[in-house]
């Protein structure tokens, strides 16, 4: 039961809006499996093929549909019933298609590839409802709905004389995917920029990857020493945590001023504001 209620294409709906599209489906099928010739007029195909064509139209139709051809039991005449019925559908279908590609225009859509997918759902259409559109029809129409900011880029495809409309829309869609890759390659770096140094970016990552390796070091051997405690002469712990900056800030104002008071002290007698080697006090007052 499961291979009855599975279908090959879409059902035919009670109004009879897609029929031209089942229609096909329907003719391409019958000639695949050998039956296309039980629905054509004066045909002298066995009844059992008849039958099988009928199970298979039936099939693929909507159940209300199917009421209503409750009688028919010859293919042929169910397929001439439909077409009298819904052939309408040809002359709407083709109204409403002839408007699309009046007003078809490559600047409305965003992309190549979306313009050339709606031009031959278009032209399909047309075709199916048996007007043919040629390579010369869509040159045309692509051609005159270039963007006004691409009048020369427009003039320039002209000039190369294109024939068939697949060999223009190749050119397009490749350019279109150069742009792409150009945008991107500038958005990745703009303009006037300096990529990062490699060398900066391997001691980087080997920073990143030893910084831990580090704080395990200083936690096994001098992690009383790193958190800013040493031991005194007797033996008791003081609080040494000095920022490193500001410790030798400090270390280098002591010398500075140790430096300066020796600098200043003379060595002949111990007076203080000049050297030694510039002293002028007479002998015999530095003997006293």
């Amino acid at each position: 039961m499961s291979n009855l209620t599975k279908l090959d294409f879409g059902a035919l709906d009670i109004l009879g809006k897609n029929y031209l599209t089942w229609a096909l489906d329907a003719q391409i099928h019958l000639s695949a499996e050998g039956h296309s010739d039980t629905i054509k007029e004066e045909n002298k195909s066995s009844d059992q093929q008849k039958a099988k064509t009928m199970i298979f139209l039936r099939r693929h139709h909507h159940e209300d549909l199917k009421n209503e051809y409750l009688t028919v039991t010859d293919p042929h005449v169910l397929w001439k019933n439909l077409n009298d019925t819904y052939d309408h559908q040809k002359t709407v279908i083709l109204l409403k298609t002839r408007y699309e590609w009046m007003y078809l225009r490559l600047q409305d859509f965003k992309s190549v590839s979306d313009y050339n997918s709606a031009i031959f759902r278009i032209t399909s259409k047309l075709l199916l409802c048996e007007e043919k559109v040629t390579d010369e029809d869509m040159l045309g129409n692509t051609f005159s709905t270039f963007h006004a900011s691409n009048v020369l880029l427009q003039q320039q495809y002209r000039e190369n004389g294109f024939i068939k409309y697949s060999d223009l829309i190749s050119c397009l869609l490749m350019a279109e995917q150069n742009n792409e890759l150009l945008m991107k390659n500038h958005e990745a770096r703009p303009a006037g920029t300096t990529p990062f140094p490699e060398v900066n970016v391997a001691r980087h990552d080997h920073y990143r990857k030893n910084r831990g390796r580090g704080r395990a070091y200083a936690r096994g051997r001098n992690y009383a020493h790193g958190l800013g405690f040493d031991r005194g002469r007797n033996g008791n712990h003081k609080n040494t945590y000095f920022h490193p900056k500001w410790k030798n800030v400090e270390k280098s104002e002591k010398e500075a001023q140790s430096s300066k008071t020796n600098e200043n002290i003379c060595y002949r007698y111990g007076g203080k504001g000049h050297w030694s080697r510039t002293c002028r006090t007479p002998k015999q007052l530095v003997d006293l």
